[in-house]
């Protein structure tokens, strides 16, 4: 018996990854909701002797609580009652720095909005590390992790983050500042990615996730694993056969594709 707990205040993401974790994971037979941090830990406090779930799924910036700090109050529970921690997934759409830690093994990460198959890839590290006995379970400067990154987080705050407004990049031997408004799309290209502008191209070593991270996410779409998109360069949508689309720019032959993982952003269009 496998169970879980989903912890995001966005409504649409705890019903797609509730979706996709029955489709991937069947062996999980009981999944959780919350809707903000404090609700996430009610649900294990309402209950006297309720069992911690076996893996969370679990919000960066979320009302009442962040994930990192409902992750800390969940894992010294655990240790309170000499039992496994939850396994965690932190699920973020601009936190870099947190990315960062996260992918040097300590713990995992989910990129808003997450494809299929990053899932896939988290469900399988998750089944390993659920293997594993309680005492080789978990690096032991995790606990550190979790507590640096929950006091950064505090102090720098969701709204702390200034998005990126300039671009160094290259241009063949010239190096030049491109200001983001100028920006119509990203792509990741080898060990570059390029910046596509109205002028032109240009080459900068930054990649897609960081830049997803940088972003106004408001404005800058990521389509695909390998593109950014800025919205205001958008001309069309034009759909296609099993659940794909193209976008079709302005200023600009060529079109870019949509993977299904990022359709329902176009959905209204």
């Amino acid at each position: 018996m496998t169970t879980a707990l989903i912890a995001d205040d966005e409504p649409l993401l705890r019903a797609q990854l509730r979706a996709r974790l029955a489709a991937l994971w069947p062996e999980i037979d009981d999944i959780e909701e919350a809707s903000n941090g404090l609700e996430a830990i009610a649900v294990f406090e309402a209950e006297a002797g309720r069992a911690l779930p076996d893996v969370c799924f679990l919000d960066i910036h979320m009302p009442g609580l962040t994930g990192l700090e409902v992750a800390q109050r969940l894992r010294a529970r655990a240790r309170q009652g000499g039992v496994r921690p939850p396994q965690l997934v932190f699920v973020t759409a601009y936190d870099a720095y947190a990315i960062e830690a996260f992918e040097q093994g300590a713990i995992d990460y989910l990129l808003k909005p997450f494809e299929t198959e990053r899932l896939a890839e988290t469900i399988e590290r998750l089944r390993e590390r659920l293997a594993q006995p309680i005492a080789d379970e978990r690096s032991p400067d995790e606990t550190d992790v979790l507590a640096q990154l929950a006091d950064r987080l505090a102090r720098i705050g969701p709204q702390g983050r200034q998005p990126l407004q300039w671009i160094k990049a290259s241009i063949g031997s010239t190096v030049r500042l491109i200001p983001v408004d100028d920006v119509l799309y990203f792509h990741a290209d080898d060990k570059y990615t390029r910046v596509i502008t109205t002028d032109g191209e240009a080459l900068i070593r930054k990649p897609i996730k960081e830049l997803v991270a940088e972003l106004d996410g408001t404005r800058f779409w990521q389509i695909h694993r390998a593109t950014i998109v800025n919205t205001r360069a958008i001309a069309g949508v034009v759909r296609g056969l099993k659940d794909s689309a193209d976008l079709k720019l302005k200023n600009r032959p060529e079109t870019l594709i949509v993977s299904r993982a990022y359709l329902h952003l176009f959905r209204q269009m």
